[in-house]
This record gives structure tokens, C-alpha cells and sequence, in this order.
């Protein structure tokens, strides 16, 4: 018997995806998702459909969809990495509460940047109850990362064993009052300044949990003092505090209060 000898073939190597060409492809999943929850009905549709409106394989689909409920959520894995970068670059003289608040702005701006898509996606998710939970599931995220943020910034000199829950109900404050937001610009169509009124349900939380004292809060709080013939006030604030905390230092002062 003669050993006729073959030449090895070379291995085709897959060059990994770019994070631009998978949130790409992530994105072209989610619209025919959501084109096909909107017409066929979400019970109706399979994963197999998506894969074929979107003109990619079934295993494409896995590849960056665990189930079809995740497919109309395309971006909250890189938001959720831009909201951690937030936190990790933040200054050492930010308040942590102000490092979270804009952490958390990461994801309106994900919503805001297709109003479109995000009012659809809303409307969707509040008439099927397994996209909702799923909805639930990726806001509990950020709350996590929120709370171990914010406990670690407790200075060690302050432990009395609330921290835990201290940094639990900040955190859960600055995501609610950003959802509030969201959902309130969302049942207008995405019509408004979202921006501002983030602001002022945001001013509202720190006015809360800015100043708590277990929190190592690199921002010192505004200091008023008005002379006792009540004819001369200093006010002492760094020039990047809060205006809004600022005034209302002043007018304490001013006051009495």
C-alpha cells in the first residue's frame, strides 16, 4: 500500500469583530426584532425569524443575543462599560454622589440618540411582560454597579455599619430618579429637554445625599457666615460646587437657618 502524502491546509483564522462591528450587528438584530414584535407579535416570532430578517445565520444571533428578549436591548452592554469608565476617570475633588449622577447619563444619552427607536422600544415593553422583566434586569445592573462605587468611597474613619445601605439608597435614589425622568420624556414621544430635567430630578438627590457625612465627599459643602450686625456675608464654595447648592447655602445664611 502506498502513503500518498498530503499537504497540510492552512487554518483560516476569524479575525474577532471590532466593538464598532458588533454594536453594528447588535443593532441590525434589534431592529428586526423589534420590526417583527411590532407586526408578527412578540409570541409569534422565533429566533430563527430575526436571524433571517436581519440576513445573518442563527448562530450569529447567539452570538451576541442569549434570547430574543435581550435583542431589543442592543446598546446596554457598552453603556453600561461607558458608565464605568465615568466612574473610574472621576476627579479626586467630585463629590461621588455627582460621579454616579453623571455615570448614570450615560444611558439617557443612549436612549436620546434615537428617540425613535427608544419610544417604540418603550411602547413594546410595556405590553410584553417577559421584555419588561428583562428591561428590570439590565436597570439592576447599574444599580449594582452604583452601590460598590459609591461603598468605596466611605471613609474608613466613618464605618458604624450603615454604609452598606447608605450607598444602596443612593445609588437606587440617582437611577430612580433618572428612570422617572426617561419614562415621563418617553410618553411624550421624546419631545422636551430631557437634559434639564434630568438636572433638576438629579439637584433633587444631592440636595439628599450630597452631604452625607459617611460618604467621602471630595466636594466640601458651601460655607455661608453672615456677621453678627448682619451687615457683611462670606460665602466659601469651590468654584466647580453646585450653583444651585451654592444659593441655598446663602440663602440659609441670609436667613438664619
Amino acid at each position: 500500500m502506498q502513503y500518498v502524502p498530503c499537504m497540510a491546509q492552512p487554518v483560516k483564522s476569524v479575525r474577532p469583530q471590532s466593538s464598532t462591528q458588533r454594536l453594528k450587528m447588535r443593532r441590525q438584530l434589534a431592529a428586526a426584532a423589534m420590526e417583527l414584535f411590532a407586526t408578527r407579535g412578540y409570541a409569534a416570532t422565533t429566533v430563527d425569524d430575526i436571524a433571517a430578517a436581519a440576513g445573518v445565520a442563527r448562530r450569529t444571533f447567539f452570538r451576541h443575543f442569549r434570547s430574543k428578549e435581550e435583542a431589543i436591548f442592543p446598546d446596554h452592554d457598552d453603556t453600561l462599560e461607558r458608565a464605568e469608565a465615568v466612574l473610574s476617570a472621576a476627579p479626586d475633588h467630585e463629590n461621588p454622589i455627582d460621579t454616579v449622577c453623571r455615570g448614570i447619563k450615560e444611558v439617557m444619552k443612549m436612549y436620546a440618540a434615537s428617540p425613535a427607536v427608544s419610544v417604540e422600544r418603550y411602547k413594546l415593553t410595556r405590553e410584553v411582560p417577559a421584555l419588561r422583566e428583562r428591561e428590570i434586569a439590565s436597570v439592576a445592573r447599574y444599580e449594582r454597579l452604583f452601590t460598590r462605587y459609591l461603598l468605596a468611597q466611605f471613609d474608613e474613619s466613618s464605618h458604624n455599619g450603615d454604609e452598606p445601605l447608605l450607598a444602596e439608597v443612593a445609588a437606587s435614589a440617582v437611577v430612580t430618579a433618572h428612570n422617572h425622568v426617561l419614562r415621563r420624556w418617553l410618553r411624550r414621544d421624546g419631545q422636551g429637554d430631557v437634559e434639564a430635567e434630568l438636572d433638576h430630578a438629579f439637584a433633587i438627590v444631592r440636595r439628599t445625599f450630597g452631604t452625607v457625612p459617611a460618604l467621602a465627599g471630595r466636594t466640601p459643602v458651601p460655607a455661608a457666615v453672615a456677621s453678627s450686625h448682619g451687615e457683611v456675608l462670606v460665602t466659601v464654595a469651590r468654584t466647580d460646587a453646585p450653583l444651585s447648592e451654592v444659593m441655598r447655602t446663602i440663602e440659609r445664611a441670609l436667613h438664619g437657618g
